[in-house]
């Protein structure tokens, strides 16, 4: 693993345990002075994502076998800061029924948007996969048709030969039938 990214989690545990203290503090708290916790609180948040950015850049740079691993990790991250988010919703809104249902309806949404997510990198595999057989077909087309007009060359030389050979053969046979009739007739002159 790298040391950069180590350093950056490391950044992000403490930020993410001190929200996790602020959130309960705040919870306590009334007026002014839970606003004011809600404003530090904020401020973690966007130092935890900006964390969580430069974990993402960090990890895909990595060697796929070690990449897997810090991705799934940045997920986790990912996860408990929505629930931050969500507490944090649930803290600054006065209503805390519409609180929760924001919340219910914010996870769902993180859950698909994880999805997709999963789903467009499998479609970018199956993709990619799909590209390197076309790749291969169009290769071994051309090698079969290579192959043919190799053949049909081949086939062009043999008709050719075999119209030599017979070309050759009738004149053989001709010359053949002549020495035959000189013979005849100079053995009849004889």
């Amino acid at each position: 693993m790298s040391e950069v990214f180590e350093g950056y989690e490391r950044q992000y545990r403490e930020i993410s345990a001190a929200l996790s203290r602020k959130c309960a503090a705040a919870s306590a708290l009334d007026g002014d002075k839970k606003q004011q916790k809600l404003s530090e609180i904020q401020a973690d948040v966007q130092e935890s994502e900006s964390l969580i950015r430069r974990m993402d850049l960090e990890a895909r740079s990595m060697q796929p076998s070690v990449k897997a691993g810090l991705l799934a990790k940045l997920r986790e991250y990912k996860s408990d800061l929505n629930n931050v988010k969500g507490e944090i919703k649930r803290l600054s809104a006065p209503n805390a029924q519409q609180a929760t249902r924001e919340e219910l309806l914010e996870s769902g949404m993180s859950d698909t948007l994880t999805a997709s997510s999963d789903q467009r990198g499998r479609l970018m595999m199956t993709s990619e996969r799909l590209n390197q057989s076309s790749d291969r077909i169009r290769e071994s087309q051309r090698t079969v048709f290579e192959t043919e007009e190799i053949g049909v060359s081949i086939l062009q030389d043999l008709h050719n030969q075999r119209q030599s050979l017979l070309h050759a053969h009738t004149t053989v046979c001709t010359l053949f039938s002549q020495v035959d009739l000189f013979g005849t007739l100079s053995h009849r002159w004889s």
